[in-house]
């Protein structure tokens, strides 16, 4: 009997000894090593380049004020004009024929004012030795008065006239270089329609793009070097002029328009120039891509640490391609906040790790 109360004892023991393993597994859980990062934003180097086009700040659109039908074309596309340089004509065969007509209606009106002008003075003549009446005199002034009315009118009109046929010719307004001919010989065009651009040269832009995470570079007056990709040693400075409202929904950059300083005779329309920011500037919060995880449904995640525990909580987050490499965070996550920088698809949520203490670049 003894020693069957000594077996029951022995098991007992076991029993307990292996139920306090357990609690001590339990509250002694894995700590699992983990690289990580601060979230913070990346500088943008002032050696990042962006590759443009030289373009003109002012275009001049200069068209027909009239409907007609294009006689002849004077210039091409990259041809220097000055102001007043005749640039297209139309047909001015019923323009003529409209200025034939207003001068006849003219000389018929002028005829009937004479005729109406002698009248009037034969019947005041006549007055004097009471050879007509008053009311006669009156009438025939009246005549007379309506006549020179109608002189002046016809005058207008052929003023009118002359001055639509002027019209049948454009010219340049202003000195520059043809950019675009939008009408051709043969060809009807409307009046109002735009028939060959004018790029003005004496304020010229360098036109970027880019990439829409990188506001601080398209901040208004941001200084660029800009040189020819055609001969790098001429140089000129850009400050940003004007950006885009919208960014491309292909490429996520924004058009971006800098303002060029005093620029070589070089910069010609449409030649090809690098633009690099001159300072480095903070750009949004960057991260490697071995930091960011992907669900099921293919969105974005990251694991961000717990600095106090050493948990770790999945986030959703929106993210870009990052020129260069990594991500732009768009969305859900602050600066300063840790987050796993490998390993993301083998982590758990609250999982405890130990981190080391490395800093975003």
């Amino acid at each position: 009997m003894k020693q069957v109360k000594a077996i029951a004892f022995l098991c007992l023991a076991i029993v307990a000894l292996s139920a306090c393993s357990e609690v001590e597994e339990q509250a002694a859980p894995q700590v699992r090593p983990a690289l990580s990062i601060i979230a913070g934003p990346r500088e943008s180097e002032p050696g990042s380049t962006f590759t443009g086009t030289v373009e003109a700040k002012l275009n001049v659109d200069i068209g027909f004020r009239l409907l007609g039908r294009v006689t002849a074309r004077m210039v091409d596309v990259g041809d220097v004009v000055r102001a007043g340089d005749v640039l297209m004509t139309l047909d001015t065969t019923s323009l003529q024929l409209a200025v034939r007509q207003a001068e006849a209606d003219l000389a018929s009106a002028k005829a009937k004012f004479d005729l109406a002008q002698v009248n009037a003075n034969r019947q005041a003549t006549l007055l004097r030795t009471q050879a007509t009446t008053r009311e006669r005199l009156e009438e025939a002034e009246q005549t007379a008065e309506a006549a020179e009315a109608t002189v002046k009118q016809k005058e207008a009109d052929l003023t009118k006239a002359r001055e639509q046929t002027s019209y049948a010719t454009v010219v340049a307004q202003t000195d520059g270089v043809v950019s675009a001919v939008s009408a051709e010989v043969g060809q009807v065009v409307a009046a109002g329609q735009s028939a060959v651009t004018i790029a003005r040269l004496e304020a010229l832009d360098a036109v970027i793009d880019v990439p829409d995470t990188l506001k601080a570079l398209q901040l208004p007056d941001t200084e660029y070097e800009v040189t020819l990709l055609s001969n790098p040693q001429i140089k000129a400075q850009g400050r940003v002029r004007e950006v885009a409202p919208e960014a491309d929904g292909a490429t996520r950059t924004r058009r971006t328009k800098l303002a060029l300083s005093a620029p070589d005779k070089a910069f010609r329309l449409g030649s090809t120039v690098v633009a690099r920011p001159i300072a480095a500037v903070a750009t949004a919060i960057w991260l490697p891509e071995t930091a960011m995880g992907a669900d099921q449904s293919g969105g974005a995640f990251v694991w961000v640490i717990d600095p106090a525990s050493g948990a770790v909580a999945r986030r959703p987050v929106e993210a870009e391609k990052a020129q260069g490499g990594g991500y732009d965070i768009v969305s859900g996550l602050q600066a300063g906040e840790r987050v796993v920088s490998a390993g993301v698809n083998s982590l758990t949520e609250n999982q405890i790790v130990s981190f080391t203490d490395e800093i975003a670049r």
